[in-house]
Parts: C-alpha cells; sequence; structure tokens
C-alpha cells in the first residue's frame, strides 16, 4: 500500500513539472528590450525557381526555330532475295523471247528474199526454154517444175536440194508433193533423194548414223535433232529447217531452233 501510494505522488509530481514547462513567458516587445526585428521574403529568387522548373519540363516549341523538333525518316522498302531472284529469271527470259523473235523476223526476212530470187531465176529459164506460142504452158510447167533433183550424194547436194524450200513451203504434216511438212518429215524427205533412209520422228532421227561431239565439230549435211524437232546444218551455226506456221522452212541459228539439247548425227 505504501509503494503504491509513493509511486502515485512521484507521477503527480512529474506531471506537475510537464505542465509548468508548457507554459512559455511571452517574448518581451520590442518597447521592452529596445531590439527590432525585420523579415524579408524573396518571391524574385522563388518566380525564378518555379521559371526554370517550368521551362525545363516544356514541350513547346518555337514556330521560327530549328531544333527541337520531330524527325521524319523515310527508310526505302528492301526487296527479299527470292524476289530478286524471280525479277532477275523474268528479265532473263523476256531477253530470250526477244532474240527469238528478232531471228525469227530475220529468218522470214532471208526466206523472202531467196524465194523471190528463185522465182527470178525460174521465170528467166522458163523464158529460155519456150517459144512464143507456148509461153503461157511454159509458165505453169515452170512453176509446178521449180524443184531442181539432187545431182549426187554429197553434203553440198543436199543442201542445195534443200534450200530451194527456203520460204517456198508450208509448216504441217507430212504431205511432200504439196510441199507441206513438219520438220521431221522435211529432213526425211531432202535425205531420201540422196538415197538415205531416215524413221519419220524427230527423236528417232537423233539416234541415227554417228554422233558428233559437239557443234563446234559439226559439217554440212549432218543433221540436228533432239525429241521435238530436227534440222540440216548448213555450217556457221545455222541449219535449214521447217521451222514452224509462221515462218515455214527456213534458215535459223542453230540455238534459234534449239531451246534445249541436241544431237549431232552424221549419216553422209
Amino acid at each position: 500500500m505504501m509503494k503504491t501510494r509513493k509511486s502515485i505522488s512521484i507521477l503527480a509530481a512529474t506531471l506537475a513539472v510537464v505542465s509548468m514547462s508548457a507554459f512559455v513567458a511571452p517574448a518581451a516587445s520590442a518597447a521592452d528590450t529596445g531590439v527590432v526585428t525585420s523579415s524579408r521574403s524573396f518571391k524574385g529568387q522563388q518566380s525564378r525557381s518555379s521559371a526554370l522548373l517550368k521551362e525545363s519540363t516544356a514541350t513547346s516549341v518555337d514556330s521560327d526555330s530549328t531544333y527541337g523538333g520531330i524527325e521524319s525518316l523515310d527508310v526505302p522498302q528492301t526487296k527479299s532475295q527470292a524476289e530478286k531472284d524471280a525479277e532477275a529469271a523474268a528479265a532473263a527470259a523476256a531477253a530470250q523471247a526477244q532474240a527469238q523473235a528478232e531471228a525469227e523476223a530475220a529468218a522470214r526476212q532471208q526466206a523472202a528474199q531467196q524465194a523471190q530470187s528463185a522465182s527470178r531465176s525460174n521465170a528467166r529459164s522458163s523464158q529460155t526454154g519456150t517459144t512464143a506460142g507456148t509461153s503461157s504452158n511454159s509458165s505453169s510447167s515452170s512453176s509446178a517444175a521449180a524443184v531442181t533433183p539432187v545431182n549426187g550424194t554429197s553434203a553440198s547436194a543436199v543442201i542445195g536440194f534443200a534450200m530451194q524450200f527456203v520460204g517456198n513451203a508450208t509448216y504441217g504434216g507430212c504431205n511432200v508433193s504439196a510441199r507441206q511438212w513438219d520438220c521431221s518429215c522435211f529432213v526425211q524427205y531432202v535425205y531420201s533423194q540422196v538415197g538415205v533412209s531416215l524413221p519419220r520422228t524427230s527423236g528417232a532421227q537423233a539416234t541415227v548414223g554417228t554422233a558428233v561431239p559437239s557443234l563446234d565439230q559439226a559439217q554440212p549435211g549432218d543433221i540436228i535433232a533432239n525429241s521435238v524437232h530436227a534440222g540440216i546444218y548448213i555450217g556457221d551455226g545455222k541449219v535449214v529447217n521447217s521451222l514452224n506456221s509462221r515462218v515455214g522452212t527456213a534458215v535459223t541459228p542453230v540455238n534459234v531452233a534449239f531451246t534445249g539439247g541436241y544431237s549431232i548425227r552424221r549419216v553422209l
């Protein structure tokens, strides 16, 4: 009991001290102490600090400024390797088609010139061997007898016979009396005139006779053939052949007449 009372007394004394220290005596006024106190605020400095903060976070740009705007960058579109390869292949195919068209046009022109020359030669021969009274009949017979038979069995004789039909025959089938034939029929017909029997198709003609290794070893009179076409080599990298319905029988470069591989066969 005594201990409890003693603790309460100590606590009461402590609270009294704290209560007294909470009251502070009022400060002496200037009149009482004779001391003058002044204060100053620095609003200008605060304003500048605020302006600096505003500038550091600004996102606007003056209309006449040359910096700080948004820059655009145009990046060119690139092509994949597959697209480049496809374009290159298309360009090569177009170039090859153009070259073939030019070669065919040249062949047509050459065939027309040779046909015109042959026609004039036949007309002169017809006029020499006829009289005035039979001129009309001779004119008709000269047209039917325009083809000169093969004289001999040499390569030059074969080529000379074949060249008579350049520009003077139509393409398709195998009607030699009408001078209408496809490529293999033409080759078969020409060689039959010198006693060489050949198969009907170009694929079979590509296997006859003796093989020649390469074009630079080919000789006039050799057969050049593959599974789809056949012609007679005349030298200088060219063949006489029944090419197609547009040009008929014509002289063309080997690389125009044959777009793929071929076989060179010697039968004479």
